[in-house]
């Protein structure tokens, strides 16, 4: 893409992720802040981190620290924002108003703007007589046509009044998208919109359009939800005589059935994947392949950078959300963590299941964890694959029997009872009930989950000599001999 390249040549790139501390963080604004800082560390940019914290009645996590928390656990480092610093501080927006008020200024001076007596109730009205009308909901510039002294008259008796921006109808809005190109909207289709509210704070539109202006960032990546509010934001841009960004509006998440992505689905949040044991790795790997296209799949952060490819960006508006392709990019990972690390990431998992886990040797811990590791498709699957471990199953026949009804028990709980010596070497254990079993007829698919079912209460799991191993070979014995009786 040529834009890329021009405007890197001439001026750093500086892209920004700029949340609402109003709610947890959802896929959408991981992936939102995912691509933005893919897109710095690619083209050697700057990544802006900005809180966009000017509703304080709705802040859900005062200050972001949540925020900034799950950035930190994802990876993604910000190069500017809260707590760092940087050129163009400050970086929440509750402390920028009189910047917002100096550029309010010079849109007052310069006429764009006119005052809005109109109150909530009846913009309201009007709003659902149109729709009743089947007319689009548009604001009717009620206030934009009051005279000076009528105007003057409200002011006298300190009527509340909002600044609302007017809209030139008879114009464009062009602007230039990663995913759709050219983009141009008629501005016949748009009504005059609000900068402040009658409180005296910013609106979103107005903000967030100043604060772009202001920290220079030339390229603006979010949702494709956010596309009206850039038809709105170019038209300041261009009251304002600034140098407009170029846009990526991103396929909004869906589930599989093409709907967006609702609070009740599991894994809209940020908190419900990690409380579900799903490592930043595998999150981040997973909302960067979705919408794009790559040779192999599971990749780190340096490879995605290396390999994403924004010169060939899909123009699709939706792009859907699988759990089950993010389970399995989790158990690849899971699967390639050193041990030493991914006992690190299971302990506090453990630590809460398992009063005695601290007691345990580590080195044995290791081993268990290897042990299972290839099993596990999320953290939180470690507390079912290491049970057998901490507590002793406690198996009845019929259990067995309800799994197997066709193995022959009798026969099968003979040749076990008569080699339990060899359990100290569980290799020759194993080799000997094995040649004794098919000598007897038994099928080797009804004696191992047998066998493994009595060790760890259940018939799949780990190799039974690494079980004998890990129990070492007096458990082991103790608990053939509890089924036996």
């Amino acid at each position: 893409m040529s834009e890329i390249r021009n405007i890197q040549t001439n001026e750093p790139i500086r892209v920004r992720f700029a949340p609402s501390p109003t709610g947890i963080m959802h896929l959408g604004n991981i992936r939102t802040a995912l691509m933005n800082f893919l897109f710095a560390r690619q083209k050697n940019g700057i990544f802006v981190l900005r809180i966009e914290d000017t509703d304080p009645q709705r802040d859900f996590d005062p200050e972001g620290r949540q925020i900034i928390q799950d950035l930190e656990w994802l990876g993604l480092s910000y190069d500017e924002g809260p707590h760092k610093g940087g050129p163009y501080a400050p970086y929440y927006q509750s402390q920028r108003s009189a910047i917002y008020q100096e550029q309010l200024n010079v849109l007052i001076k310069n006429k764009s703007v006119y005052r809005c007596f109109c109150t909530t109730t009846e913009l309201e009205t009007k709003r659902q007589r149109q729709i009743t009308l089947k007319q689009p909901p548009r604001y009717d510039q009620t206030c934009y046509k009051l005279s000076k002294e009528a105007i003057a008259d409200k002011l006298a008796i300190d009527t509340p009044f909002i600044w609302r921006f007017h809209i030139d109808q008879n114009k464009k809005a062009e602007f230039k998208d990663l995913g759709h190109g050219n983009m141009s909207f008629d501005l016949v289709n748009f009504s005059d919109f609000p900068l402040t509210r009658q409180d005296g704070s910013f609106t979103f539109i107005f903000a967030n359009c100043v604060d772009d202006i202001a920290m220079k960032i030339n390229y603006v990546f979010r949702g494709d939800d956010h596309t009206s509010n850039t038809v709105n934001q170019v038209v300041l841009y261009q009251a304002f005589n600034a140098k407009l960004p170029i846009y990526w509006h991103m396929p909004i998440i869906c589930n599989l059935e093409g709907k967006k992505l609702s609070k009740r689905e599991f894994g809209f949040s940020l908190r419900d994947l990690r409380e579900a044991g799903f490592l930043s790795e595998a999150i981040n790997n997973y909302l960067s392949i979705i919408g794009a296209s790559f040779e192999n799949e599971i990749l780190t952060l340096d490879e995605i950078i290396a390999q994403y490819n924004f010169d060939n960006i899909s123009s699709a508006n939706q792009i859907k959300y699988d759990v089950e392709k993010l389970r399995w990019i989790n158990h690849k990972w899971i699967g390639q963590l050193d041990t030493q690390e991914l006992l690190k990431r299971c302990m506090p998992i453990l630590e809460k299941n398992y009063s005695d886990i601290a007691q345990q040797d580590h080195n044995t811990l290791l081993n268990l964890i290897a042990l299972v590791q290839t099993d596990l498709v999320t953290l939180n699957d470690v507390v079912p694959a290491v049970r057998f471990y901490f507590i002793k199953p406690v198996i009845a026949s019929d259990q067995i029997q309800a799994i197997k009804p066709n193995a022959p028990l009798e026969k099968i709980s003979k040749i076990l009872s008569n080699n339990l010596e060899l359990l100290k070497d569980s290799e020759n254990f194993l080799k000997i009930v094995t040649v004794t079993a098919k000598e007897a007829g038994i099928k080797l698919s009804d004696m191992m989950p047998i066998i493994r079912m009595i060790l760890t209460g259940s018939p799949q799991g780990p190799h039974i000599g690494q079980i004998i191993t890990i129990l070492g070979w007096q458990e082991a014995e103790a608990r053939f001999q509890s089924y036996f009786g």
